[in-house]
């Protein structure tokens, strides 16, 4: 079985440099595109409280270590604290109950879903109004060890500028929307000066198969490397972001996709075809997290 190569983080331990991201991946069709993914080689999943899945990716691992398929230390497991949960109080016990749905005794990865912190009701209500400032102590999840590593969501150049500054623990990993159509190269350029790794979500730029394709699907550009290499559009587009630096975590349900989003570790784009690439960065964000424009710690131009 063909694995993806892993990408050391600056704490020391490896992530594969492709994920399987699952949001809005619900019952049955999670399962069984996690299944299928972990059968394929895929050993980074990325998934989050506010997904309401955690249960369910659970469940598949589950079936696998019980079956000596896979062995715990083998799946890199992402998974993200939610807006309401910010404040320290709440910190342990949000990741004890992630835990229990995911049925693990650790998570590999475990980050900030958002700058923006919200008023807590109920575990259940994830979208109540906009209230408490960003204030979190994660860092003891570590030296607890129900957590290996620390890493952020969503936030902008002075923000991880700022966290920097008062961390004791360093991220590993921002995870950011990366497409050719938002590089956000000054995000990605502070990171790779802090030896923090960039994952990149909604990566083909396309995050519900009911919208349309971006334009840049059709360019000649992209339709010529396509042809040169034997690959499809989706396939250039993984491997542009994986050889500018980034992690790419594609959402995918149906096998055939799978298959296609993992079969791009045979070969590289050169330096010129990377550039020609990036005149697709047109600073077009998809998510724009509106609700929250309003909080002090929105991360992104009004």
């Amino acid at each position: 079985m063909k694995l993806a190569p892993t990408v050391k983080l600056n704490n020391g331990y490896e992530m594969p440099i492709l994920g399987l991201g699952t949001y809005n991946l619900k019952k049955s069709r999670c399962e069984a595109a996690v299944r299928h993914a972990l059968e394929l080689g895929y050993r980074h999943i990325d998934t989050a409280y506010l997904y309401r899945n955690e249960n369910l990716i659970g469940k598949v691992l589950h079936q696998f270590i019980g079956e000596t398929k896979l062995k715990r230390e083998q799946v890199f497991l992402v998974t993200k604290l939610w807006d309401i949960y910010h404040e320290p109080k709440w910190v342990k016990y949000a990741c004890e109950l992630q835990l229990k749905q995911l049925g693990v005794d650790y998570i590999d990865l475990y980050l900030i879903h958002s700058p923006v912190g919200v008023h807590y009701i109920s575990d259940d209500d994830l979208m109540p109004h906009v209230n408490d400032e960003l204030q979190t102590n994660m860092e003891q999840l570590v030296d607890l060890g129900l957590v290996r590593s620390l890493g952020l969501s969503n936030f902008n150049v002075n923000q991880l500028k700022r966290l920097l500054e008062n961390c004791q623990i360093k991220p590993v990993a921002l995870q950011i929307e990366c497409h050719p159509e938002l590089v956000q190269s000054p995000l990605i350029d502070l990171c790779k000066m802090h030896n923090i790794t960039v994952v990149a979500y909604s990566p083909l730029g396309r995050p519900k198969t009911c919208k349309p394709l971006p334009e840049y699907y059709n360019d000649p550009k992209l339709l010529a490397l396509a042809e040169k290499y034997g690959k499809t559009p989706a396939q250039i587009i993984l491997r542009y972001l994986i050889d500018i630096g980034t992690v790419p975590i594609p959402k995918a349900a149906q096998q055939v996709h799978l298959i296609e989003n993992f079969d791009i570790f045979d070969f590289h784009l050169t330096p010129e075809e990377l550039l020609q690439l990036g005149t697709f960065n047109q600073g077009r964000r998809i998510w724009k997290f509106e609700k929250a424009k309003n909080h002090q710690y929105y991360p992104y131009e009004k």
